[in-house]
């Protein structure tokens, strides 16, 4: 098969391939079984109809494109490879040339040429690692924090209390929903437990409940996030049936002892700070990933394809019913925009860096993921292996991981410009290499004791991930 690539823009390209005859063959082949297992023959069982009476019957022409549709996608993969494109969109593809239909001698049969239009990733170069510095913020923890994450710990063992006011915010109100359209009711929700400030329901609920007293009511209008009518602007009318504070228990040796395992609340209160030093000393290391990216795309023009940012504003537009939506449509455009950069930046810098995924590494993505949706991990698995999904799973650990790498590579600083250790959280070299040497040596090891029919869908994930 011979294939060659025209570069139409910095991220698109046209792909020519020409298919000979024998390569095609295969596909005619399968093209007659497949043929001759639907059609019915008067003196012929099915599937064993010859060739020379499918086409009598149903014409060489169908048989041949039978076959071009079934091996188009395995001869583009394959030109795709040869050529080391990584496409970002589907292909628009066009078939200039056939086999020829009438010719049965040697040589003669002709070929099959096709093209293919094609949005890819552009070619960008990453800056060197060496050299560049990253600035994080100091750790410290303040009695602020530590009263936030005992206020936190409270509210936990509170309870909720009725009370003879209006509402205001955080306090818990049990309301009654009633939305229409043009005098039409829509949608309807009775009973419901909503804590003014949360911001999960509707916009403009926070404020219409807002000096709300059980009882009253109060119309505003909202825009409606779900549903057949998700996007439509709607007549809202809210009624408070209670209204609730949380009453928190006082902060003594009493709740220290109810709510963990210590004795005293100053012995509750060193552990807090403690805890408090730890989340901050974590997002620090988080801050440092967040702004090696945003150094890093500083300093490239990314150009991005503009057909796949578009098929992904129709999708997530369409998911909500807002087609119509101009200004929504600009916002998701710009986010679209922004995470396709980002995901170019952060493949290119993967391959760069050379990084691997293990099976370990994408497994526990996978276990965090499947906890996410609410589901089992091995069916959560199972059911992204079946949509074919897993490829995009590796690439998403392999990118979040790529950050983790390229920061060994640079400088982090704190305000006083010492150097921050972030070792704890992103790992070494060595240990990377120690890891991955384990894993080869049990990769061995299962490759000798294995069945061979793999059940587990671990097994399967560690197959695609060697390939």
């Amino acid at each position: 098969m011979k294939s060659a690539v025209e570069t139409l823009e910095p991220t698109k390209v046209k792909l020519t391939v020409e298919v000979t005859y024998d390569e095609l063959k295969p596909s005619i082949e399968h093209a007659y079984q497949h043929i001759a297992e639907q059609v019915t023959v008067p003196g012929f069982r099915k599937g064993k109809v010859p060739p020379r009476i499918i086409d009598q019957r149903v014409g060489r022409p169908a048989v041949i494109e039978h076959a071009v549709n079934e091996g188009l996608g395995e001869f583009y993969a394959e030109a795709v490879r040869d050529n080391k494109l990584r496409p970002l969109g589907q292909p628009n593809v066009e078939v200039t040339q056939v086999p020829g239909l009438t010719s049965t001698k040697p040589g003669e049969e002709g070929e099959l040429h096709f093209t293919a239009e094609v949005e890819v990733r552009p070619e960008i170069t990453v800056p060197a690692l060496d050299g560049l510095t990253v600035a994080v913020d100091d750790v410290e923890v303040t009695d602020e924090d530590v009263q936030a994450r005992l206020d936190g710990l409270r509210e936990r063992f509170g309870t909720l209390v009725g009370v003879d006011r209006p509402a205001a915010d955080g306090d818990f109100v049990q309301i009654d929903l009633v939305a229409t359209i043009d005098g039409e009711e829509v949608d309807k929700v009775s009973g419901v437990s909503y804590q003014i400030g949360s911001g999960n329901m509707l916009e403009g609920l926070d404020e219409a409940l807002t000096d709300l007293s059980a009882g009253e009511t109060t119309t505003f209008e909202s825009v409606l996030v779900g549903g057949e009518h998700a996007g439509q602007t709607a007549q809202v009318t809210v009624t408070a049936s209670t209204v609730k504070e949380r009453q928190l228990p006082d902060a003594d040796d009493d709740f220290a002892q109810l709510a963990s395992e210590f004795d005293t609340l100053d012995e509750l209160l060193v552990d807090l700070r403690e805890q408090v030093g730890r989340i901050k000393t974590q997002n620090r290391a988080v801050q440092a990933r967040d702004r090696l990216l945003e150094q890093l795309l500083a300093d490239l023009d990314i150009p991005v394809p503009a057909g796949v940012v578009e098929a992904e504003v129709v999708r997530h537009l369409e998911s909500e019913g807002r087609l119509e939506d101009d200004v929504h449509r600009a916002e998701v455009t710009e986010q679209a925009t922004t995470a396709l950069r980002n995901q170019i930046l952060l493949d290119t810098l993967a391959e760069d860096l050379q990084v691997k995924v293990s099976q370990p590494e994408l497994v526990d993505y996978l276990i965090n993921a499947s906890r996410q949706y609410g589901m089992d991990p091995n069916t959560f698995i199972q059911t992204i292996d079946q949509q074919g999904q897993i490829p995009s799973m590796v690439a998403e650990v392999a990118r979040s991981k790529a950050l983790a790498v390229a920061l060994r590579r640079v400088t982090v600083t704190d305000p006083a410009g010492a150097t921050v250790d972030l070792s704890e959280f992103i790992g070494t070299d060595e240990e990377e290499a120690e890891a991955q040497a384990a894993e080869s040596d049990e990769a061995g090891e299962t490759t000798e004791q294995a069945s061979p029919v793999a059940t587990d869908a671990a097994t399967d994930i560690s197959a695609i991930i060697r390939d």
